[in-house]
C-alpha cells in the first residue's frame, strides 16, 4: 500500500514539474510542438521529393511550400481582421450612439448596464485593444523563425532517427516508437485534411449567407470563420458570436442578430457533428471529451496556440498508447469508439 501511494505521489509530481516546465519554457517548447506537428504532415512530401531530386533541394522545396502555407493563412487572417477593426474605427460614434440607445432600453425595463462597461466603451478603449493585437502580432514573426528552424532540423534529421531507433532493437521498443510516429503522422495528416475541408465549407457558408442578408465586409468574415475553425471548440464559437455583434452592430437590429446566430449556429453544429465525422469516420479514435480537454487545458498551458496544437498532442499521445500493451487500454478507453465484437483489450 505505502509502495503504492508512493508511486501515485512521484507520478504527480513529475506530471506537475512537467507542466510548470512546459509553462515555464513555452518560448522553446511550444515553436519545438508545431515543428514536429508540421514535421509528421510534410515528411512524406519530402520523402516523395528525394525520390526525384537531391535531399538538399528536397528540404529547400517542402521548407518553401511549408512558408507559403503559413503566410497565406497569416494574410487571410490579418486581411479579414484588418477590414473588421478599420470598420469600426471608421464606426466608433455610430457605436457609441447604438450603445447609449441599447443601454436606455435595457434601463427602461430595469436592467442596467454596469458603469464600468459605460466608461470603458470608448475611442480609446477600443485603438488600445487594437495595439495590443498589434503587439501580439509582432510576437508572431519570433515565433515563426524558431518554429521553421526546428522544422529544418526536424526533416534533416527525421530519417536518421527513425533508423537509429530501428537499430536499438526490438527489446528496446524502438520499432514501435517508429510504428507509432508513422500512425500519428497518417493521423495528424487525415486531421488537418479533415479540418481544412471543415474549415472551407465553414467560411463559404458564412460568406454567401451574410452576402445575402447584406452583412458588410462578407468575406473578411468568411476568411476569419475559415481560420477560425482550425481550432476546435472555441473557433467556431467565436466565429459565431462575433458576426452576431456585428450584425447588431450594423443594423441596430436584434431580430438580424438573432438571426444570424442561430443560421451560424446550425452551420457549426451540421459540419461539426456531420461532415467532419464524415471526412474522418473513426480514423482518429479520439473522444469528444479528449478533444474539448485538449483544447481547454492546453489553451490554459500555452495560450492561444495550446488552442490549435493541443488536439494533434492528443493524437500524438494516444496513438503511442495504442502501440504498447501495457497502455493500449488507455487509448481504446479515450477513443470515443465502442469495442470490437470478441475483444476485451479493455
Amino acid at each position: 500500500m505505502t509502495s503504492t501511494l508512493n508511486r501515485t505521489a512521484s507520478v504527480m509530481i513529475i506530471a506537475a514539474l512537467t507542466i510548470g516546465a512546459l509553462a515555464f519554457a513555452q518560448t522553446v517548447f511550444i515553436p519545438m510542438a508545431f515543428a514536429l506537428f508540421a514535421i509528421a504532415i510534410l515528411w512524406p512530401l519530402q520523402r516523395a521529393l528525394q525520390k526525384r531530386i537531391p535531399s538538399g533541394l528536397a528540404l529547400v522545396v517542402t521548407i518553401l511550400l511549408a512558408l507559403v502555407i503559413v503566410v497565406k493563412l497569416i494574410s487571410v487572417v490579418a486581411w479579414g481582421g484588418g477590414q473588421i477593426a478599420q470598420w469600426f474605427i471608421d464606426n466608433v460614434d455610430r457605436l457609441n450612439l447604438l450603445y447609449a440607445e441599447t443601454a436606455k432600453r435595457l434601463e427602461a425595463h430595469d436592467i442596467f448596464v454596469p458603469a464600468i462597461i459605460a466608461d470603458r466603451f470608448d475611442t480609446s478603449w477600443l485603438l488600445r485593444t487594437l495595439q495590443q493585437v498589434a503587439t501580439r502580432l509582432n510576437g508572431l514573426l519570433g515565433f515563426l523563425v524558431l518554429t521553421f528552424i526546428f522544422l529544418a532540423m526536424g526533416l534533416l534529421e527525421v530519417e536518421a532517427f527513425a533508423n537509429n531507433l530501428r537499430a536499438l532493437g526490438a527489446n528496446s521498443g524502438g520499432a514501435l516508437l517508429v510504428s507509432a510516429g508513422e500512425q500519428i503522422g497518417k493521423k495528424l495528416r487525415r486531421y488537418m485534411l479533415m479540418r481544412t475541408l471543415a474549415s472551407l465549407a465553414t467560411g463559404l457558408v458564412v460568406w454567401g449567407f451574410a452576402f445575402s442578408i447584406g452583412l458588410e465586409l462578407a468575406a473578411a468574415w468568411g476568411a476569419i470563420a475559415f481560420a477560425l475553425n482550425y481550432i476546435p471548440f472555441i473557433g467556431p464559437l467565436v466565429a459565431t458570436v462575433l458576426p452576431t455583434l456585428f450584425a447588431f452592430a450594423q443594423t441596430g437590429s436584434w431580430e438580424l442578430a438573432l438571426l444570424v446566430f442561430v443560421v451560424l449556429v446550425i452551420v457549426q453544429f451540421l459540419i461539426g457533428s456531420y461532415l467532419e465525422p464524415l471526412f474522418t469516420g473513426k480514423a482518429l479514435a479520439i473522444s469528444s471529451f479528449v478533444v474539448v480537454f485538449s483544447v481547454f487545458f492546453w489553451g490554459f498551458i500555452w495560450g492561444l496556440p495550446g488552442t490549435f496544437i493541443g488536439v494533434p498532442i492528443a493524437i500524438a499521445g494516444l496513438g503511442i498508447c495504442q502501440q504498447f500493451p501495457e497502455s493500449r487500454w488507455f487509448a481504446a478507453l479515450m477513443s470515443g469508439q465502442p469495442p470490437k465484437p470478441g475483444t476485451n483489450d479493455v
